[in-house]
């Protein structure tokens, strides 16, 4: 036992520092560990949640593909930032996206599985009667359904009252009792969530009420892999090349231009110039960016892995752009440290809580309520009054190094673009 909390406490210390996910921390920390297991059940972990339960859905299912392969197929990376504001509690919230039509899940999920050749039944039943015993018959029937819950509905993240109906990401739920449902989230362990939060959680955000995808069995072979990832690889660099400065690369550029822009509403001396939910932003910039939130990061390295596998089926030379983009995920690394660095004590206090809370609910199972109450009761305290010095300073650095992440990107896909071209 006390081997097991050193071991944790090691893995949740790499986290905190290094910003990586739950997977990559315990692989350096104690060498590749063995998959876990529930029952025939088998956990695979993953990177991504809308790749890795597609990959952990086919293994389970005896298909061999790796979850870079799945993320290309979808169309890999993309690009997206918003800057909400929320009246009902003086919140400032800040949404980056970084998969391919990462604002449209189940449209993602419909071309991927599309491409790779996997048949898919998707529910979509408005009622929570019906929507609740469609999951039953799944569920009964042994096969495994992908679901998009509320993560404060469903309760293992233990989210304060007003993040509910902020959404979630796509997770396992493959098996049932009488009175819970079993989750995988990308963990190595069951997560149990009642069934009455389950039902609640699904039927809460309206944009994909009550949706549930069922796989079939399918065979991926090489010709229809290599299919698959071109078709992804052009979709990526058609989608990265559009003018949208919400949607595609040119976003990096806004962003970069709101963070000192004194005159627009939005500009962030603005939004920030009370200093009010400035801590939470910068938070969210961080869990968003590094691989330790539970979107799985910028997904720069992910592309990149994928962008090296898919060189021998496609027949084209990609590894330059792997590098690229290997190059741009240690320039967000760079952005997130310099936004939210361990030098502040409470954001030092702050990663270490989220990288507990990450390795819990991998490992255990479930988040730890104690670590969620003081996170959140910490990032009330700091929104009120941020710990930073000189926020003008702050984001004038920052925007310079996202117009160095803009043009960096801009330039690689331009590459992929030439390389992928018909």
């Amino acid at each position: 036992m006390t081997g097991k909390k050193q071991l944790k406490a090691r893995v949740r210390a790499r986290m905190a520092k290094t910003g990586e996910s739950y997977t990559a921390a315990l692989r350096h920390v104690a060498g590749r560990p063995s998959a876990g297991a529930d029952g025939t059940w088998t956990f695979h972990g993953g990177r991504h949640p809308n790749s890795s339960t597609i990959t952990g859905v086919l293994a389970n299912q005896g298909v061999a593909i790796s979850e870079p392969m799945v993320f290309l197929a979808g169309g890999g990376i993309g690009a997206g930032y918003i800057l909400w504001e929320f009246k009902h509690n003086d919140a400032r919230h800040l949404v980056l996206g970084f998969r391919n039509q990462w604002q449209y899940p189940d449209r993602w999920t419909a071309k991927t599985l599309a491409r790779l050749g996997v048949g898919v039944e998707t529910h979509r039943t408005s009622g929570a009667k019906g929507a609740a015993t469609r999951l039953t018959q799944e569920l009964d029937a042994g096969r495994p359904c992908v679901v998009l819950p509320d993560q404060y509905h469903a309760g293992y993240w233990h989210l304060p009252p007003h993040m509910d109906g902020h959404g979630g990401h796509p997770v396992i739920v493959y098996r049932r009792d009488e009175t819970h449902v079993f989750v995988d989230d990308r963990g190595r362990a069951p997560i149990r969530v009642p069934r009455e939060r389950m039902d609640a959680a699904r039927a809460r955000v309206s944009s994909y009420k009550n949706v549930m995808h069922v796989l079939r069995p399918a065979e991926i072979g090489p010709e229809r892999l290599a299919e698959a990832a071109l078709a992804g690889l052009r979709d990526c660099a058609e989608h990265l090349s559009a003018s949208s400065d919400s949607f595609s690369l040119p976003a990096w550029r806004k962003w970069s231009r709101m963070l000192t822009d004194r005159r627009g509403a939005k500009g962030w001396p603005n939004v920030f110039a009370d200093g009010r939910g400035l801590a939470g932003a910068l938070l969210s910039m961080w869990e968003a960016v590094e691989p330790v939130g539970t979107d799985g990061g910028n997904l720069r390295d992910l592309f990149a892995d994928a962008l090296d596998e898919a060189s021998t089926p496609t027949g084209l030379p990609l590894g330059g752009v792997a590098a690229d983009f290997r190059h741009t995920h240690a320039l967000w690394h760079d952005l997130a440290e310099a936004a939210f660095p361990t030098e502040v004590p409470e954001f030092a206090r702050m990663r270490e809580l989220t990288a507990a809370l990450r390795e819990s609910v991998a490992e255990d199972g479930a988040a730890s309520a104690a670590d969620a109450e003081e996170l959140w009761e910490l990032r009330a305290a700091v929104d009120h009054k941020p710990p930073v010095d000189d926020p003008g300073a702050l984001f004038a650095a920052l925007a310079t190094r996202l117009a160095e992440i803009w043009e960096a990107e801009t330039a690689a896909i331009a590459r992929l673009r030439d390389l992928v071209a018909e």
